[in-house]
This record gives structure tokens, C-alpha cells and sequence, in this order.
């Protein structure tokens, strides 16, 4: 089982993170005394920031005020392994858990794209979608997403074609990156989903400057190309974390865009477990992005493809609740889909969350005509970046300075147009997301 483990402090994972390499000092003596574990050497250590509750007791909710520094001392470092299946598996833990080094061992699941269901014929195109988002008062309004950084975390993105679509994006490409072993760099990777999400972010924010993170290229084992392990997301996150705080707080607006989540719990710790992902509020993958978004960075997250009417095939939750995880966290907006006439799509996961009961939050437009990357732009997967565009257009007037990622929420969540029963409910959330609404709702 592939797992993350969590050690504590030390001079040499500290250099090691800081310098994004390798350092097999800082677990020479780890997997000799720890019986069936072994490391990933390609893996370098990722700093965890440290996190403290208003009250100093233990982290019980994610929704509950949490502060987080990067002070060496307090920090935890992450590196990437495996501990055996089977009978042995519970022998590695504990062995584990007695080593002075380690915090804790965390499942390290496989994560991948919510791709297009198929099936039904598309609703309309990108521009009926580009009015449905009040795309055009944005423009008035000079809200296109300019002197945001907009992060696509996917498949990676295809810059030639895009532009082949009408869409010139500036991408930063010092700023993008790669996992290890991936030979396209980042604006030329294979035409895929990551393509798509950059398409549909563009709807609304045309004048972002994408960051392409193209997570899902990942050359860890993985049962289909768009498929990576959960430790490279993290890393990602840590990445994305150092541009964000090295940007001025008065200019500083960062939206990260997630069409991706975990679709079977046989790849992670069950509920309960101290290494679980989909319910843990400790595990460290939760911790970045609470801290990420702390620091100010608007994320949103797929809601996912498991709804009841038509979940994707490769669902396999059963009777558990499928919106887990990050798709689930307090701290982002998770994403549910809509065709453009307002009718939930089938597909879309409904809550409750896991993490937060209340998922998911928003709903947006989805299954149309657009990128060409496939015959309709669609799941869960369209919707979380066509919300990233219009939270990008609205960043380019609103920098953390002046809204604060939570108050943003608030105010989308608010603006909203109804559907489903009064008020929150767990097909469409708050409602469908309205920028004309929410541009007057603006302070």
C-alpha cells in the first residue's frame, strides 16, 4: 500500500524541502528499523506547516479556526512509501508508530480525473454558458481574471491548442510545474482533460495566467493514464503554497482548480483509521490545503461523478457517502454540475461530505459544447473550472487584501440562485452560482 509518512523536524528535512530534492539521509535508518517499510527515493521531503487550534487541544474539525506557520521547529516533513498488504500490514504500523522519527503513516491514495460521462447529447455551447455567467458585465466591469494566477491541477494543458480555440492565456511557465519522470513540459502536454478545465476557466477569466500543474501525469502506478498518487498533489500544494506567500498580500490572488478526486476507498485506510484520507481531518493532504487557503488562495474542488441517478462506472463507494476528502473540505468550494437550462445533471455527487456535512456548496454549468476535447465538456469536471473563471474575474478587482477567500465564499453562497428545496440542499448546494447577483452583492 502506497502511504505518506509523516516524520518530525529535523536540520536535514528541512534543507532537503526547502530545496525540493532528495535526501537520503533524512530516512537512511528508517526502513531498517522499520519492519516492511520502504521509500521512495525519487520523492523529496515536503514541509507540513505547523497548526495550532484556538484552544490548543487536537484538530477535530477543519472547520474550527486553525493557524499554521512555517517555523522549521514546529513543522512536520512528509516522504512518500509503501508498507506491505495483507497480514503484515498492521506489523509495519506499529513498528512504525514506535519509531521516534515518525509522526504517522497516512494512506497515499489514488486519485484521478472526473472525466466525461457518456451518454447524453451536450446542452448548448460555451457561450451559452458565457451568458449564463453575466461573462459580458465582467468584461464592463474590467473582471477577466487579469493579474490572477489561475492553477490548473490536472492532466496538464495544451497552449497551441488552445489558441487554436480563440483562447490566448499568458502562462507562467517558471511557475508551472511537473512530477518527476514526465517528459512534456508544462503548456505542450498531450490534449486531454487538463486542456478542457483551461478552456472552461477561460470563459470567464480569459486574461488569467494559468499555472499548469499537471498533477495527473504522474509516472506512479495507476490503473488509467489520468491517474496519480495523492503525494503528488501534495507536493503540488507546497509548491503552489511558496508562490503564494512570496506574492504581496495587497496583490494577492491565487485560484487552484481541482477536476479530480478519489473514487474508491480500497486504496485508502478505512474510516476510523488514523491514516485515513476521505474522513481524517489530520490527514496532512487536508492540512495544505486548510493552509493554503489560510494564506489566501481560493480552491475548488469537483464535487464528483457518483451521483444516484448515473454515477461514473468507476464509483465504487457503495452505500458511503462519495464526496470525501479534500472534494469535501470546509475550506473549498466543491463543485456540483448543471446543464445550461438548470437541471442537475445525473451524474453530479450529492452530499452529505464527509469532511463538512454541507457539500456540495455551489452548482454551475456543465455537459455543453466547447473545448472540442471531447464531444461535450462534461461531469463535474467542466463545472469546477467554469466556477475557477468567474472566482478568477472576480479576483481581479478583489485581491485577498479586499475579500477574503472565506468572505468570497459567503458572498457567492448568498448570491446564488435557488434550486432544490429552500436554502442549502444536498443536490445543489446554495444554489447556482449568479455573477450578476453576485456583482452587486460585491462590497
Amino acid at each position: 500500500m502506497k502511504v505518506l509518512i509523516q516524520l518530525r523536524s529535523s536540520g536535514a528535512a528541512h534543507q532537503a524541502a526547502t530545496r525540493g530534492i532528495t535526501a537520503p539521509s533524512v530516512t537512511s535508518g528508517l526502513e531498517s528499523a522499520v519492519s516492511g517499510i520502504s521509500i521512495d527515493p525519487q520523492y523529496p521531503p515536503v514541509q507540513l506547516p505547523g497548526v495550532q487550534t484556538t484552544t490548543g487541544a487536537g484538530i477535530r474539525s477543519l472547520g474550527q479556526p486553525l493557524t499554521f506557520t512555517l517555523d522549521p521547529a514546529r513543522s512536520t516533513y512528509l516522504v512518500r512509501g509503501s508498507i506491505p498488504d495483507g497480514a503484515s500490514q498492521a506489523a509495519a504500523l506499529q513498528s512504525a508508530a514506535a519509531h521516534p522519527d515518525v509522526v504517522g503513516v497516512f494512506s497515499d491514495p489514488l486519485i484521478e480525473s472526473c472525466i466525461v460521462c457518456p451518454g447524453d447529447p451536450p446542452v448548448g455551447n460555451a457561450s451559452d454558458v458565457a451568458k449564463r455567467l453575466s461573462v459580458s458585465k465582467l468584461v464592463t466591469k474590467k473582471m477577466d481574471g487579469h493579474s490572477v494566477f489561475l492553477a490548473v491541477v490536472d492532466t496538464g494543458v495544451n497552449l497551441a491548442y488552445l489558441k487554436s480555440k480563440g483562447r490566448t492565456p499568458k502562462l507562467d511557465i517558471a511557475n508551472s510545474w511537473v512530477p518527476s519522470g514526465v517528459s512534456t513540459k508544462p503548456g505542450t502536454h498531450p490534449i486531454d482533460h487538463g486542456t478542457m478545465c483551461a478552456y472552461d476557466a477561460g470563459i470567464a477569466a480569459p486574461k488569467a495566467t494559468l499555472l499548469d500543474y499537471a498533477v495527473l501525469l504522474s509516472k506512479t502506478p495507476g490503473s488509467t493514464v489520468m491517474a496519480g498518487l495523492l503525494s503528488d498533489a501534495v507536493l503540488a500544494y507546497s509548491k503552489l503554497r511558496t508562490i503564494l506567500n512570496g506574492m504581496p498580500v495587497a496583490k494577492r490572488a491565487m485560484v487552484i482548480s481541482n477536476s479530480w478526486g478519489m473514487f474508491s476507498p480500497t486504496w485508502d485506510f478505512p474510516p476510523g483509521h488514523p491514516g485515513n484520507y476521505s474522513d481524517n481531518a489530520n490527514h496532512p493532504f487536508n492540512l495544505i490545503v486548510a493552509s493554503l487557503e489560510t494564506a489566501g488562495a481560493d480552491i475548488l474542488f469537483a464535487a464528483g461523478n457518483c451521483g444516484h441517478n448515473c454515477p461514473d462506472s468507476r464509483c465504487a463507494f457503495g452505500a458511503a457517502l462519495p464526496i470525501c476528502g479534500a472534494n469535501s473540505h470546509p475550506a473549498v468550494l466543491s463543485v456540483a454540475g448543471v446543464d445550461v437550462n438548470k437541471a442537475r445533471v445525473g451524474y453530479s455527487s450529492q452530499g452529505p461530505g464527509r469532511l463538512t456535512a454541507k457539500k456540495p456548496d455551489i452548482s454551475i454549468y456543465t455537459h455543453f459544447v466547447g473545448s472540442g476535447v471531447y464531444p461535450e465538456d462534461g461531469g463535474t469536471s467542466a463545472a469546477c473550472p467554469v466556477a475557477a473563471g468567474v472566482v478568477a474575474a472576480i479576483r481581479s478587482k478583489y485581491p485577498v487584501s479586499k475579500l477574503s477567500p472565506l468572505q468570497l465564499r459567503s458572498l457567492i453562497f448568498k448570491s446564488a440562485e435557488d434550486k432544490g428545496g429552500t436554502g442549502f440542499d444536498f443536490d445543489y448546494g446554495w444554489g447556482i452560482v449568479d455573477p450578476g447577483a453576485l456583482l452587486a452583492a460585491l462590497p
